[in-house]
């Protein structure tokens, strides 16, 4: 194990879906507030959402150095699952090396620092992922937000930006509280918060600014679950360029990171950034950015993402959230996912890895023993696509089909180098898709039986700037012919 001493690569994840606020205040006469919020799909969770921002991280890299040195920590406040370890469905999906350690950090806000503090101790991956819920007319409904953020650490001489300070401040306080399974949190009055987090936030802004050498910061990143701490806090810890919060609202372990994450898309070499994360005390983190970072950003940076917004309607969102029940399709429900068969095709299912017959180069998907095209018999090397992208074929839209957000719109996708296959459409209306439509994917939920989600990939239109997305090269359009 070895210590890192900054940031190699980074990435945010905000998700396309929004509601405006207006249209929550006037069906519940609550307060409005300006802008939309930004939901998660009914097909999204902090799972999904975490292998969208660590694919993007990666694709950010050369193909060589994909996987963490140390272990990925996957921080959540709304794990898919209980008593199982939801960074490991993060770990297949990226296809990473089962020798790597991948483990939950969950639970509460502060959950994304400690997901940063083990990732940076031993050069692996924090992936800070959440999707926030509030009861219909709350304040948490209103202000919150999902999305994820990625880091990845390593030494100083391959960073982005180094750790120049970290602090802590540790404080047994109830603000805030959720009961296990609870559909939202409770939280005593704001003033409370203010009151008891304030004299932790200038212990620790003193305490980081000494151990930088008195650097004042460029940026500032202040977040807290209660607004009135954030806003105080600012105050203290004011940046000379910016100050900023999280920019989708509260996001809940995933707030310091989406708020990084945008400073990084922003801040210039040399300067400084202070994160100050205000929840169950204090963390602070001073970093300075490096010359590296000009060509190590995101391709796709927090604020364009936040511009690609797809509206839903209010009770649409309060039925994908569980908080209005609808009546569901007149269709069967589907089977319940089995462990055995997921086990078995692993990499088919959260890899999206085919396989490519070595003698004539087609594709098959799933991967297939015999080559369709040439009969030879397991001459086949894996060949992974969820980093590809493709083209409609054809496509078909279900109003009948069983969805959680009907009509269903299913695609045969031929991708660039070869494969065919039928995937569903993800964040799309039929008038989005046609025939020639440019796809790449991205990993959902198909759905929930019985407790148990159903992991898989999704078409996605096309975006050039969007998360990990990889243009064609000559080679492989050539070869799209295969399956």
């Amino acid at each position: 194990m070895s210590s890192a001493n900054g940031i190699v690569a980074y990435a945010g994840y905000v998700p396309r879906y929004r509601v405006q606020r207006e249209e929550m205040a006037a069906g519940l006469g609550a307060q409005s507030g300006p802008g939309a919020r930004v939901v998660a799909g009914f097909d999204e969770d902090s799972t999904t959402m975490g292998v969208e921002a660590a694919a993007a991280l990666l694709a950010t890299l050369p193909e060589g150095d994909r996987a963490p040195a140390g272990g990925l920590y996957l921080a959540t406040t709304s794990p898919a699952y209980a008593d199982k370890a939801n960074a490991a469905a993060v770990h297949a999906a990226l296809d990473l090396p089962s020798s790597a350690f991948a483990a939950d950090v969950a639970g509460s806000a502060r959950s994304g620092m400690a997901a940063w503090r083990a990732a940076a101790a031993d050069g692996g991956m924090a992936i800070m992922s959440d999707v926030r819920r509030g009861l219909p007319g709350s304040g948490d409904e209103r202000t919150g937000g999902d999305g994820a953020a990625a880091f990845l650490f390593g030494d100083a001489d391959h960073a982005v930006a180094e750790i120049v300070a970290q602090v802590s401040e540790t404080a047994e306080i109830l603000d805030r509280w959720r009961a296990p399974g609870g559909a939202a949190a409770g939280q005593w009055e704001e003033r409370f918060g203010v009151e008891a987090y304030q004299p932790l936030a200038e212990r620790a802004v003193r305490a980081v600014t000494d151990a930088a050498g008195g650097v004042a910061p460029d940026h500032a990143v202040v977040v807290s679950p209660n607004p009135g701490v954030a806003k105080r806090v600012r105050r203290l810890a004011a940046g000379a360029v910016s100050t900023t919060g999280s920019p989708v609202g509260h996001a809940g372990a995933a707030d310091a990171g989406l708020g990084l994450a945008d400073a990084l898309d922003r801040a210039q070499p040399g300067e400084t950034i202070l994160v100050l994360s205000v929840a169950d005390g204090c963390d602070a983190l001073m970093l300075r950015v490096t010359d590296r970072i000009a060509a190590a950003r995101q391709p796709h940076p927090v604020a364009d993402q936040l511009t690609c917004g797809i509206d839903v309607p209010y009770p649409t969102y309060l039925a994908w959230r569980g908080l209005l029940e609808r009546e569901p399709p007149r269709r069967p429900e589907p089977d319940r996912p089995a462990g055995p068969p997921s086990a078995r095709g692993a990499r088919w299912k959260f890899a999206f890895t085919g396989a490519r017959c070595l003698r004539c180069g087609f594709v098959h998907l799933p991967p297939q023993r015999v080559c369709k095209g040439c009969r030879a018999a397991d001459d086949m090397v894996p060949c992974p696509l969820a980093r590809s992208a493709g083209t409609v074929a054809t496509y078909t839209v279900d109003h009948l089909a069983f969805s959680p957000s009907p009509p269903l719109i299913e695609a045969v996708i031929d991708f660039d180098g070869g494969g065919r296959y039928t995937l569903e459409v993800a964040d799309a209306a039929p008038e989005t898709i046609t025939v020639g439509t440019r796809v790449t994917l991205t990993f959902r939920m198909l759905y929930t039986s019985h407790g148990v989600h159903n992991y898989f990939w999704k078409a996605r239109v096309a975006d050039t700037q969007a998360p990990g997305y990889r243009q064609a090269t000559p080679d492989a359009k050539r070869g799209a012919d295969h399956g």
